[in-house]
């Protein structure tokens, strides 16, 4: 599956390691959140860098004490009509300051790139290559945002008012 990062197609140096395989000796590894809680010290041990897959049946606060221990969250979009992730993911980011990979898994859809990057998500897997060309597209395309979210861009009325502002310091 691809993944987009940054705007481009990025190879994954995580392997998706199933819970009734051993981990290996080194390298980047993703995990189930079961895996996970059912021993996380062992698993944060590992030489390599630690990813979970998080359902969005879970809450994420239980993640919050490994947040700083953790190099990748992935959370699940089961389908496309379920945005449970898209709460998560602002929750990692706004309250948590959770500052790793957030990467969407599941049914990532193009129409939803841009509204999945200002929720907080960083990486996508995405089923086609096509749609990870769209993808690098899109983000280029919108530079401005009126609502304001933990992606840290300046919204439109701030733009405005940051203006005015300079204009009357100006005069």
């Amino acid at each position: 599956m691809p993944l987009v990062k940054q705007g481009r197609i990025s190879p994954d140096p995580f392997v998706n390691v199933a819970d009734d395989v051993e981990l290996p000796r080194d390298g980047a590894v993703l995990v189930s959140a079961a895996r996970f809680l059912a021993g996380p010290e062992a698993l944060l041990h590992h030489p390599g860098k630690l990813g979970v897959i998080w359902p969005n049946a879970r809450d994420v606060d239980d993640l919050e004490p490994y947040l700083d221990r953790l190099a990748v969250v992935a959370l699940v979009f089961p389908t496309f009509r379920d945005g449970r992730a898209y709460s998560q993911a602002r929750l990692l980011r706004e309250r948590f300051g959770y500052r790793g990979e957030l990467r969407a898994t599941g049914q990532v859809l193009r129409d939803q790139f841009v509204f999945m990057l200002r929720a907080g998500f960083d990486a996508f897997e995405v089923k086609k290559d096509s749609d990870a060309a769209a993808f690098a597209s899109t983000v280029k395309r919108y530079s401005v945002f009126y609502q304001p979210t933990g992606d840290g861009r300046v919204t439109a009325l701030h733009r405005r008012m940051q203006q005015r502002h300079a204009e009357s310091a100006s005069l």
